[in-house]
């Protein structure tokens, strides 16, 4: 082929598809984008077009480059949302008439966007919605996360675990804190950055990291440890208010409940900032910010100045080597002297890291401003506190009076005084002898503000810490409860989800936070709220760390985090220090924790909800089930492992309820269920849509039916089936049994239908299956007639059976929530208990023991259990008891507890004439018309032309076997009229020698008229049983 010569140069550039004005600009027809539209700019064209032409060109294509909107679930305002063509429309051919549906990716989203199609043109043209306040990291994370580390324990406890532990330990405590949280604060940014984070939180990382069983449980307890962290700094403020009036002769009752009041009043104004928008709530945090920097500026300030003699008499005498020496090592009092108990007080203290992450919804960029803010705020807060302990140890004896008088006389003798202060001219002997002393590091919680240059500046930084960790915890505890309230975990909570406003402010999850501190506050007592709350955040510490390490562990390729500075190893070290620390803090707090989490998960995954968001626990499934099934590769098969792994051609697994259940009896939580599907037509969205549809897994979940489900489009049913046998399964997990139900229909069917179907066991003998059918008086097949996918091949008759209603919508996990319609839930005989009936068993083939172990398998199952097996064999009159005890000695040596044989000598007899006769005319039907006169060939050709049809020659050959078939359908008749289930050994059909409709005719007249179901058995002719051990 030639293409034309012009001399003008060609562009291709004017051969771009050109997007239609409606995909572009947003002012298209409402409701979506215009098909029509969409076709004709991405069709092919045939030909050249000249350049700038609007024809459509070779160079034209459906392709689009790459754009965020094919990514991304939500919508900008003001232009319409870009989608990705499909890959039908992409490969399909363009004269094809069947369009699909016209973007690959759907959700309900788009669908629900869709009803804005029936608004007004008007409408669209409105005003953006007002835009939230957003912040970004150094006012949003940095500024908040520090105000709510620098809280009550800073100016009220440090100075007194300073004077505990000494300078040292306590250096001990805030670095190993520290260490705790920036390894807390690297996996959070690690977590933080491997998405888009919206509201929610650190339960909302931990929830999408590890899944909502984890995620849930560790969102109510962050939540609560929130909101009772509220009481503690409000408890903090109102213990130095409590003293300021004391001091100045103002004491409202008594110590403890002027607390009390002081607290609730102010909790109820920190409310009422709340409530009123985070706008307001954040100015706020950044005036107390700066009362707190110019606090700290005048505490250091403080430190250089000489001592007074009234700071002197309290244990302030500047800057000593003495001092600091004698310090710097412990001295533990009380029943909180120790370590683990200092640690316990201090700990809350750095447990703000997260005030940042908490706001998530309400930061500028998440991704980056929750790991920038974090990890500075760690270190600076870290800094101040290692000062602040140098310094107000190098300062402050532990012991002072406070008294003028207590000076040391110069002429007096200085071996009787005790304490440090005696060098420095001061005797505070006779309070540390009688453990009086009122001042001193040991003494006084309002040491800092002694020390500083101006002591007021002291107790505003005390208001703006302690009014500031308040604030930013009453902020954080409704925003995580909201999220998770909104994600229906829990029953019972979702009413506190609701928002209010441009910033969806959850006024109903601040009431809830406000009730729980007041009854908190009550408490009144800052050292016995402290250590409740320390194991709250540590657990939320130790499955953050735990779920970095998690994420990290399982490879998933969906666990790309844009911050690189954090180590799996590190996480999980973090995740058992965490564990470790809460133990020795308070072991019963510890395993209060850990049983709340526990009983928490396990209501989850009693009622697992009905969210998927791609946790790191499914990855982990993934890699444990692969690794697994790998593993398998390494084990040989042996007769004691023996599984029967059925794939069950069930078409619809809703279509055939009897043959699931039934099958679910002797696999389910042993061996592998494999639902098979078969669909008759050819490759198209709507065929492979329907034939992969989640309707038929979520069916299954429903039924509790531990199954998978493999569906397949064939040209016809018999190279359908084919494919599953072959194909499915996974390595060693592949199944190893066909079940399938009876062709009931097959008399008014053709030839070669019958032919098909009887070539579907072939197929399976051929590739060593074992073959179950099963047949039932009322039939299989429950599905409605509009349903044209059941393949009529597996069975024709409706059954009558009757139904239990559900409700008409169930929510299938996943990856947008999509509501699917449930089909009515059948209630099959399989699934009733049998009580005190038989399962006869007719052994009358040996097929390697699948006959014997299916019984056995059932006998296993509840309902099942109180059945008695009755094995029946062939025999001879002669020797009838002789070869029972011969049978019943084997079964005894593959313990399977059957004790009840019998041998059938009359099975061997001539069946009822009249039932001979039958069986001639059921087969009538199907005899090839062969030319008596003249060539024996002449039925040859037509033979091949009709598949399955039977000559008189096929007749006389297998009469033998067609006489036993009639005849044990009268035994089964005789014998098993009551029993609960039938197993018969199912005959063999020579391929070649036995045409099908004659092998299908011995199936039919063995079961017919029997009013248990009957299963027809035959393994694959090796052993499934065996009585060694080795």
């Amino acid at each position: 082929m030639e293409f034309p010569v012009t001399s003008d140069p060609v562009h291709l550039a004017a051969y771009r598809a050109r997007l239609p004005l409606s995909v572009t600009n947003g002012t298209a027809a409402p409701g979506g984008l215009d098909e029509s539209a969409f076709y004709q700019c991405y069709g092919d064209g045939g030909g050249v077009a000249s350049p700038g032409s609007d024809a459509l060109t070779g160079y034209e294509t459906l392709d689009a480059p790459p754009h965020c909107d094919f990514y991304t679930k939500t919508e900008v305002w003001g232009r319409r949302r870009r989608f990705r063509p499909s890959l039908y429309q992409l490969h399909a051919n363009p004269e094809d008439d069947s369009r699909p549906p016209l973007y690959e990716e759907t959700t309900g989203e788009k669908m629900e966007g869709g009803e804005s199609s029936e608004k007004d043109e008007d409408e669209e043209q409105k005003e953006p919605p007002p835009e939230p306040t957003r912040f970004g990291w150094v006012q949003g994370v940095m500024i908040r996360c520090m105000l709510n580390i620098w809280g009550v324990i800073l100016y009220l406890r440090l100075p007194w675990i300073t004077a505990q532990a000494g300078i040292g330990l306590t250096w001990v405590i805030v670095l190993l804190s520290s260490c705790i949280t920036g390894i807390t604060g690297l996996s959070t940014s690690a977590i933080a950055t491997n998405g888009k984070v919206k509201g929610g939180g650190t339960y909302f990382l931990i929830s999408r990291s590890l899944g909502p069983e984890l995620g849930g449980s560790i969102g109510l307890i962050f939540a609560f440890a929130n909101a009772v962290a509220v009481s503690m700094h409000t408890v903090g403020f109102a213990e130095t208010v409590a003293d300021l009036m004391r001091e100045n002769g103002a004491a409202m009752v008594d110590r403890t409940n002027d607390i009390r009041i002081i607290g609730i009043i102010t909790v109820t104004c920190l409310l009422g900032i709340s409530m009123a928008g985070m706008a307001w709530e954040s100015k706020a945090q950044v005036l107390f910010f700066m009362v707190i920097m110019v606090s700290f500026v005048n505490y250091i300030v403080g430190t250089v100045i000489p001592a007074s003699p009234q700071k002197q008499a309290k244990g302030f005498f500047s800057y000593k080597v003495d001092i600091f020496v004698a310090n710097f090592v412990p001295n533990w009092r009380g029943k909180e002297g120790s370590f683990f108990g200092m640690f316990s007080i201090f700990f809350p203290s750095a447990t703000g890291i997260l005030a940042g992450a908490n706001i998530s919804g309400d930061l500028k960029n998440p991704t980056v401003a929750i790991p920038r803010g974090t990890l500075m705020a760690i270190l600076w807060t870290t800094v101040s506190y290692l000062i602040i302990t140098a310094t107000i140890g190098s300062c402050v004896v532990r012991d002072a009076s406070g008294l003028l008088n207590d000076t040391l006389p110069p002429s007096s003798s200085r071996d009787d005084c005790v304490g440090l202060a005696c060098q420095y001219g001061w005797d505070f002997t006779e309070c540390i002898k009688n453990n009086t002393c009122t001042y001193g590091i040991s003494n006084y919680y309002q040491s800092m503000s002694m020390v500083s240059g101006f002591g007021p500046l002291i107790t505003a930084g005390i208001f703006g810490a302690t009014l500031s960790s308040a604030l930013a915890c009453l902020v954080s505890a409704p925003k995580v409860f909201q999220c998770l309230c909104r994600d229906k975990l829990y029953p019972f909570i979702g009413f506190f989800g609701k928002g209010y406003g441009k910033n969806d402010e959850p006024l109903r999850s601040y009431l809830l936070t406000y009730i729980i501190a007041v009854c908190f506050i009550i408490i009144a007592e800052l050292n016995t709220i402290a250590p409740i709350i320390s194991n709250f955040f540590l657990c939320s510490y130790c499955l953050i760390n735990f779920s970095c390490f998690h994420a990290s562990i399982t490879n998933s390729p969906g666990w790309r985090p844009s911050f690189r500075f954090y180590s799996k190893w590190l996480s999980l070290l973090g995740a058992l220090c965490c564990v470790v620390i809460m133990f020795l803090l308070n072991w019963w707090a510890a395993l209060i924790a850990f049983g709340i989490v526990f009983l928490l998960l396990g209501y989850t995954l009693y009622k697992p909800p009905a969210v998927n968001w791609g946790s790191s626990v499914q990855a982990s499934s993934y890699n444990i089930a692969l690794n697994q099934c790998v593993g398998l590769n390494h084990v040989e098969d042996h007769v004691k492992n023996y599984r029967p792994q059925c794939l069950v051609l069930t078409g619809p697994p809703s279509s055939r309820p009897a043959l699931v259940d039934l099958v679910t009896c002797f696999t389910k939580s042993l061996s592998l269920m494999m639902c098979g599907n078969v669909v008759t037509d050819g490759l198209s969205p709507s065929v492979v849509e329907q034939v992969s549809s989640n309707s038929h897994v979520v069916w299954l979940n429903q039924r509790r039916v531990k199954s998978f489900y493999r569906g397949v489009v064939a040209t016809e049913l018999r190279s359908g089936v084919n494919m599953l046998l072959q194909g499915a399964g996974l390595g060693r997990l592949k199944p190893n049994v066909l079940l399938m139900g009876f062709k009931t229909d097959w008399c008014t069917d053709t030839a070669q239908a019958a032919h098909d179907y009887i070539g579907i066991l072939h197929d399976a003998f051929d590739l060593q299956y074992g073959v179950c059918v099963l047949r039932m008086r009322e039939g299989l097949d429950v599905s409605h007639a509009a349903q044209s996918y059941v393949n009529p091949g597996f069975d024709g008759a409706p059954e009558r059976i009757s139904t239990i209603s559900t409700p008409s919508l169930i929510q299938t996990r996943s990856t947008s929530t999509v509501s699917v319609e449930a089909e009515a839930q059948p209630c099959t005989v399989f699934q009733k208990k049998q009580g005190k009936k038989t399962i006869d068993v007719y052994w009358l083939s040996d097929d390697g023991g699948l006959t014997l172990l299916l019984p056995y398998l059932l006998t296993r199952r509840k309902r099942w259990a109180r059945c008695k097996v009755r094995v029946f064999v062939g025999g001879d009159t002669d020797k009838r008891e002789e070869q029972r005890e011969e049978v019943l000695a084997l079964i005894k040596r593959f313990r399977l507890g059957f004790h009840d044989v019998v041998v059938l000598p009359d099975i061997y007899r001539d069946p009822h004439p009249g039932n001979v006769e039958q069986f001639e005319n059921m087969v009538g039907h199907f005899r090839l018309d062969t030319n008596p006169k003249g060539n024996s060939d002449s039925g040859l050709p037509r033979q091949q032309e009709e598949p399955g049809m039977i000559t008189d020659q096929d007749l006389e050959r297998n009469r033998a076997k067609s006489l036993r078939q009639i005849r044990l359908n009268e035994v089964l008749q005789e014998y098993s009229g009551e029993a609960a289930l039938i197993v018969v050994t199912m005959p063999v059909g020579r391929t070649g020698a036995c045409p099908s409709t004659l092998y299908l005719a011995w199936l039919d007249f063995m079961s017919r008229d029997l009013r248990p179901p009957v299963l027809l058995v035959r393994g694959n002719q090796e052993n499934v049983l065996t009585f060694y051990c080795q």
